[in-house]
């Protein structure tokens, strides 16, 4: 666990964008740390390829460089990629991460060694969802209120993440690489990518993802992208209804991001560094959700008339408490 101050920043940055496709609402807060070092892209139509849309969360460590960088470059390393223009939308995401940390490697204001940053990118393209992901942020939808898993968390205690750095001539202690870092694969973290004899992607710690390919249909609802002080805190069931709920009784999802950072904001420090991390949220609805329901379409109970939560942003302590009241009336 990082350095924490003595009260947590409860500022939050949020947004809003939308077209016919797609109503996306993030918001981001430093809490209880000594900095802010996430950073997010939302992008509905990508330059280089019009109509296609691309949405990642960075949770960078050892300071804020590594993920701000990434955030404004990744997509134009991957679409750049030769694969992309073949269609192999997968392949190119795969090559253009490890394109952009050869890259950033080159960059003297890049190349600290302690630093580096976790990527979930989720991009679509023609109707097709490709996720990719290094690290432990992540990515799930709702489908018909179900949990659609998008990324899985690379930590290096997992089968495939020890075998690699144990073969690259490192170690986990404590469930940290090295004794070191809580995650296997990220950008940046030169120092654990020294062995020459190996590949980018057999390096003790790499920024060769993972990627996840599915097809959408009207049975989509909304995607979460979330670093992992959402994730640590709830479980994805839990995200999902907490986000479901809010969306079907008219709330913004910006203001759905900034309430369920609130609900997973630590009350102090003394909970072993749980809700103690920076949080950054994107909450991507995607057309025609959210359709006119009576009811959630799912096993909880539904929400009256009278038991429907405020529409409005959650901007004072007061709003913020009537939410941890009406989540409990949720349960």
């Amino acid at each position: 666990m990082g350095q924490t101050l003595s009260e947590p920043v409860t500022e939050k940055q949020s947004t809003t964008c939308q077209d016919n496709r797609y109503l996306v609402g993030s918001s981001c807060m430093q809490g209880w740390r000594v900095s802010m070092d996430d950073s997010h892209t939302h992008i509905l139509s990508l330059p280089d390829d019009p109509g296609t849309a691309f949405f990642a969360v960075y949770d960078g460590h050892g300071g804020a460089n590594i993920a701000e960088h990434a955030g404004k470059h990744l997509h134009k390393f991957i679409t750049a990629r030769p694969e992309y223009h073949l269609g192999n939308i997968e392949e190119a995401l795969k090559q253009g991460f490890l394109d952009l940390d050869q890259a950033m490697l080159e960059e003297v204001m890049l190349q600290n060694k302690v630093a580096g940053s976790t990527a979930v990118v989720v991009l679509v393209k023609d109707n097709v969802l490709y996720c990719a992901n290094v690290g432990d942020s992540r990515a799930i939808a709702s489908v018909k209120g179900a949990v659609e898993v998008l990324s899985y968390d690379h930590k290096p205690n997992n089968e495939e993440e020890l075998r690699r750095i144990t073969a690259g001539g490192g170690w986990v202690q404590l469930n940290r690489v090295n004794g070191n870092l809580a995650l296997s694969r990220a950008f940046g973290d030169y120092v654990f990518k020294r062995n020459y004899r190996l590949s980018a992607q057999e390096q003790i710690v790499t920024a060769y993802p993972d990627v996840q390919v599915r097809h959408l249909n009207d049975d989509w609802e909304f995607i979460v992208i979330a670093c992992d002080g959402i994730w640590e805190v709830l479980s994805n069931e839990e995200v999902i209804s907490f986000c479901r709920a809010r969306l079907l009784s008219g709330w913004e999802p910006a203001g759905v991001c900034e309430a369920l950072m609130h609900r997973c904001l630590a009350p102090n420090c003394a909970t072993g560094g749980l809700g103690c991390d920076n949080m950054t949220v994107l909450l991507i609805c995607l057309a025609p959700f959210p359709r006119s329901h009576t009811a959630l379409h799912h096993s909880e109970s539904p929400v009256s008339t009278d038991d429907k939560l405020d529409s409005k942003f959650m901007t004072n302590m007061e709003d913020l408490l009537y939410v941890e009241d009406e989540e409990a009336d949720l349960k």
